[in-house]
């Protein structure tokens, strides 16, 4: 089964797979059957397909083209323009079996992407592809490789880049705008706090008195 691990991090996850596979569908039909793909390129571009699976499959493909969607995405797709459950759950099926829905690529490309991109922490990135109805034992290998480190070291980049807008700001309020700001990608309090306390160590400030401004929330 092939897996993709990169595309735009401005929607959902990466496709390429749509382009290939729609030719491969084009030639064979839900039978077996030869046929050279123009014909039903022709019937999808001047009216509906015929059967509820040519319009299944047309629509899956349609989709996929823009980018790769889970199995759930594809469904939900499929039930809101009216294509009675058998036929959605047979295409889907096949579309499975050659590998054009594969959750668990997904679900690694769009730790990739997000992670290294957006620079979304382990629990941003599990609540993400739960809503994209990603299953949860898939989700939990992909956002396991990240570790910790990565995480943490992420999560100082992060800090870094924010740094030179909060000079100029009270100790307290750059604290918690940074730790805020690592807080919405998902990083925890803990590591958020420590993180920015050492960046702002760096920088010169009492870690005693930074210390006075994070003891009540971590006691």
């Amino acid at each position: 089964m092939t897996r993709r691990t990169e595309w735009p991090d401005s929607g959902d996850a990466p496709s390429g797979a749509a382009g290939d596979a729609e030719t491969r569908s084009g030639r064979r039909g839900r039978h077996g059957h030869t046929d050279s793909g123009g014909p039903s390129s022709s019937r999808a571009e001047s009216g509906p397909p015929r059967t509820p699976e040519e319009q299944a499959r047309a629509i899956c493909l349609r989709l996929l083209t823009g980018s790769a969607r889970t199995r759930k995405q594809l469904g939900d797709a499929l039930r809101q323009r009216g294509i009675p459950e058998e036929a959605a759950e047979e295409v889907l099926s096949r579309f499975e079996d050659v590998g054009l829905i594969d959750d668990a690529a997904f679900a690694d490309a769009w730790v990739d992407s997000r992670h290294h991109g957006r620079g979304l922490a382990r629990r941003a990135l599990a609540r993400e592809l739960r809503t994209k109805g990603v299953d949860s034992t898939l989700i939990e290998e992909a956002v396991g490789r990240l570790d910790s480190a990565q995480e943490e070291s992420t999560a100082r980049e992060l800090v870094d880049r924010k740094l030179r807008a909060t000079r100029g700001l009270d100790r307290e309020k750059r604290l918690r705008r940074l730790a805020g700001m690592l807080a919405r990608k998902g990083y925890g309090e803990g590591l958020a706090l420590r993180v920015v306390k050492q960046a702002l160590e760096e920088e010169g400030e009492d870690p005693e008195l930074l210390d006075e401004h994070c003891l009540p929330e971590e006691g």
